[in-house]
């Protein structure tokens, strides 16, 4: 059993130093809900933020599809990003913040299509496996044979004291759909073991804050972990008193954005979110919803890996709430020469890109707990797609957009690369992140180890 020193701090007779997590947590008798947020408070150091431990750091990884419009998203050159191109400009406030690196690939070939090795090896960096999945290519192909950057990470974290949460990793959806296959799953925790996002905010909310079935209402949740929190004021700092009030009003807001309001005034887990149905007339309110999430997540540092996949590898989305009434998909297939169908995909990209500084945005807003800073100076956060461009599928230019500072790497600048392997980035930023690798996926494709550019 790891002790953690959590100073002088007294829980009836025993102190907290001199007992581990656990046993300090089932002596209090609180719920998993204010124990997983009592585990990130700072003055208890269990969350990484003490003094003379590593700075946290977080990385959430943002997919959208089908590629984008390379004039309208590429920068012209390299260097400074003094302006951004169309469908970048949305990340203008977070400029100084933004690091675009264009021609890094996806080199990994073997069975599947382009839109299939596109996805399921974009976060992994390794082959498919032989199968049966057939895509629009003539091989069909099965699962990936390892798992993904993300959960290697979240691996190295979860077997570290000082960097273990209540979950190791969270994956959120935006409309991705129920179907498991190869152009639906980007997470995978081994060979041939894809892990499936969470696209409805009613089922993530669940997950994080308690079972809402078991209760008649968010207010009984509320009214527990209310409880559970005056058994904790006691032996925390007056600084963490005011974090655990500010983030029991977190969860409130945020549960009152995800539920609906009853006759009887009383807040109730719905079977269909009002406002925010699961389909694509609603895609901008389930964004705002599992963004709003993802963020209360981090901040309560219940975990500091997450994904947010927006659909999926040919995902054919209709966004009517931009005045486009053709698939996102099919509109990505038509030549270059028909201007009305970029100008509707710059918009797409556009929107998407909107989400990016959305999510930075309120990531910007958060103070860091028990830390310097706001959480975006904490959170790298990494915008990719499984095409270069949607036409061509190509996999050379991946899209690779980062915003945040949670990195260390150097921001303002596009960097441009000549056919970099996406593998070394990987390598990188697990470097980065602490977590020491020097190959990742397939191993020839590792060749050259992290990309010593990126650094400052």
């Amino acid at each position: 059993m790891i002790e953690h020193q959590a100073g002088s701090h007294k829980t009836g007779n025993v102190t907290t130093h001199s007992i581990n997590r656990r046993e300090w947590i089932r002596r209090l008798g609180i719920g998993s809900v204010a124990a997983a947020i009592a585990g990130g408070l700072p003055s208890l150091a269990f969350g990484g933020g003490g003094t003379g431990r590593r700075p946290v750091q977080r990385l959430i990884v943002m997919f959208s599809p089908n590629g984008v419009v390379p004039e309208s998203f590429w920068p012209e050159q390299a260097g400074d990003l003094a302006t951004l191109p169309e469908i970048l400009q949305p990340l203008d406030e977070f400029r100084s913040r933004t690091l675009v690196l264009h021609g890094v690939d996806n080199r990994v070939r073997g069975d599947g299509d382009d839109h299939m090795r596109g996805m399921s090896c974009l976060l992994t960096g390794i082959e498919l496996s032989p199968g049966n999945i057939q895509g629009g290519g003539n091989t069909p192909s099965g699962w990936p044979r390892g798992l993904s950057i993300d959960q290697e990470i979240a691996n190295g974290y979860q077997s570290n004291a000082e960097t273990r949460c209540r979950f190791g990793s969270l994956e959120f959806g935006v409309l991705v759909p129920d179907r498991a296959d190869v152009w639906t799953r980007m997470v995978y925790t081994g060979a041939n073991r894809p892990v499936a996002p969470i696209s409805d905010p009613k089922q993530m909310f669940r997950k994080l804050f308690g079972a809402m079935e078991d209760r008649e209402s968010l207010a009984s949740v509320l009214d527990v972990v209310s409880a559970d929190f005056q058994a904790i004021r006691s032996s925390i700092s007056a600084e963490d008193r005011h974090l655990l009030d500010d983030q029991l009003e977190w969860i409130h807001q945020t549960g009152q954005r995800v539920q609906v309001e009853k006759e009887s005034e009383q807040i109730v887990p719905p079977e269909i979110d009002t406002g925010c149905e699961l389909n694509d007339a609603h895609m901008p309110e389930i964004s705002a919803c599992q963004q709003d999430l993802l963020v209360a997540a981090m901040r309560m540092n219940m975990t500091r890996i997450a994904t947010l996949q927006y659909t999926n590898a040919v995902g054919n989305a209709r966004m009517n709430f931009l005045g486009i009434e053709e698939g996102h998909h099919e509109l990505s297939h038509d030549p270059d020469e028909k201007k009305e169908s970029v100008e509707k995909l710059v918009r797409i990209n556009r929107w998407y890109c909107e989400q990016l500084a959305g999510l930075a945005r309120r990531l910007d807003s958060t103070p860091e707990p028990g830390g310097e800073g706001t959480m975006l100076d904490h959170t790298t956060i990494i915008w990719t797609n499984e095409l270069g461009k949607g036409n061509s599928h190509t996999l050379s230019n991946i899209p690779m957009v980062l915003v945040g500072g949670g990195l260390g790497w150097r921001q303002q600048e596009c960097l441009k690369f000549k056919h970099l392997s996406h593998n070394r980035l990987w390598i990188s930023l697990a470097q980065s992140m602490g977590h020491s690798i020097t190959t990742f996926g397939n191993p020839k494709l590792s060749r050259g180890g992290n990309v010593e550019e990126l650094y400052a």
